[in-house]
């Protein structure tokens, strides 16, 4: 009986040795874990075509981890040993979420609205996917596209084609505007297919079309925070009514962004601020993001004075008019032209901008609740810094990473703390002769 209940004392003391060594605090769970601990960061360099810094050249991509990215011990040369994604000239890269996907459309020549999917292995190794759909047919060889931030199910392309005036077969009818064909396109990212697309007229006022006034190109559709419209920027372009001749000088509407019901894609209207004058389409990347507060805020470029504004569109899906925010006013220089930007969560984002009189193109952090903006120090700034052509901000929980390499020179990631502004100088970018790099994803 003794003997028994000896085993039965061993047993349990062992038993609770175990579990304490067993919930020992160094095997506690991370209560905060980083989802995208473990994701690729991917770099992208433009080729240079026939001038430096032109970006005609194609695209290379490499993909490193995060310690490496963060590491500026650490080179990443994405020329020399990088993969060649397709496309003639600047791939269109768009990537999943948690990075192990990388989307494109290449954009002209033979493969041109060639969409493609590869899997992210590290280093060069991007293995394309045997899934491939073209929508050259539909939004042209050269379309504008953006991936959604709705879970990597969706990509909207758009484009206008063949603008021209009502009256252009028959010239006894009198003019009453100039209007090409739009067209806006759902892609499933995941099935790889087109799921739908629409085509048509989009009219202004009668009163803008009888100057001359038209939508020129359609970019960076945006999904509200309802997921029931498509907020999508505009350029626009004004031709003269009597020659058909496209106007550099003229007196600028107010902003203009395209509305659409989604998913339909149907129902396209017009809404117009009277706070910006300038485009809102950006150029090669994301131009518009719904912010925490459900509201959507939009850059607008090529102002006709006054510089880059940032618009607010409510949840009604109109301009919010009472919201100003001058990046000329906000920075103190004049000018300022938004190439790229990125909102990074809490209210506050990135952008990527130039200015009257700057000895470089620069990076400002700005609150978009408070309405101000400050350039980020501790970058290497210089006279070949030139982010016109810049894709891809990669936002990874509160670090924001941005490649930054002048023309021909050899640069930096720079991870960037959306909460505190900290700066961090990551891996080294090796570059070549005309070349730049374009963006991280």
């Amino acid at each position: 009986m003794k003997k028994r209940i000896l085993n039965f004392m061993l047993f349990g003391a062992l038993t609770t040795a175990l579990v304490v060594t067993g919930c020992d605090k160094n095997d506690d769970p991370d209560p905060n874990p980083d989802p995208n601990a473990d994701r690729w960061i991917t770099v992208a360099g433009a080729l240079m075509g026939t001038t430096p810094g032109d970006g005609n050249g194609g695209t290379k991509v490499y993909a490193v981890s995060k310690e490496n990215a963060k590491d500026p011990n650490y080179s990443i040369n994405v020329y020399d040993e990088g993969f060649s994604v397709k496309s003639e000239r600047t791939a269109r890269l768009q990537s999943s979420e948690d990075g192990k996907t990388l989307f494109n459309i290449a954009y002209v020549g033979d493969n041109g609205g060639e969409f493609s999917r590869y899997r992210v292995n590290g280093g060069s190794n991007f293995v394309q996917e045997d899934v491939t759909v073209n929508i050259a047919q539909y939004a042209s060889t050269s379309p504008r596209w953006v991936k959604l931030f709705d879970g990597d199910k969706t990509g909207i392309a758009v484009n206008v084609a063949g603008i021209a005036a009502n009256n252009a077969s028959d010239a006894t009818q009198p003019f009453a505007y100039y209007r090409g064909t739009a067209t806006v396109l759902a892609l499933d990212l995941q099935e790889v297919l087109i799921r739908r697309y629409k085509q048509y007229q989009i009219p202004l006022t009668t009163d803008e079309e009888l100057l001359g006034h038209c939508i020129f190109r359609l970019d960076a559709p945006v999904l509200n925070k309802a997921a029931n419209k498509l907020i999508i920027g505009t350029w626009m372009q004004k031709r003269n009514p009597a020659t058909g001749q496209t106007e550099s000088s003229f007196t600028r509407l107010g902003t203009k962004s395209v509305v659409v019901d989604y998913p339909s894609l149907e129902n396209p209207t017009v809404i117009t601020s009277t706070v910006g004058h300038g485009d809102c389409c950006g150029y090669r990347s994301f131009n518009s993001f719904v912010a925490d507060d459900g509201n959507i805020y939009q850059a607008t470029q090529r102002e006709t004075s006054g510089g880059s504004r940032i618009l607010k569109i409510n949840q009604s899906n109109v301009y919010d008019n009472s919201y100003v925010f001058s990046l000329d006013a906000a920075l103190g220089v004049s000018n300022v032209y938004v190439d790229c930007w990125r909102y990074a969560g809490n209210g506050k984002a990135y952008i990527l901008y130039s200015h009257d009189d700057a000895a470089s193109d620069y990076i400002a952090y700005l609150d978009l609740n408070a309405k101000t903006a400050v350039k980020v120090a501790d970058i290497a700034y210089d006279a070949d810094l030139n982010f016109g052509q810049y894709q891809g901000i990669l936002v990874s929980g509160d670090e924001v990473y941005i490649a930054v390499t002048p023309v021909g020179k050899d640069g930096n990631i720079y991870i960037l703390n959306s909460k505190t502004g900290a700066v961090t100088k990551g891996a080294k970018l090796v570059n070549k002769a005309g070349n730049h790099y374009i963006g991280i994803f």
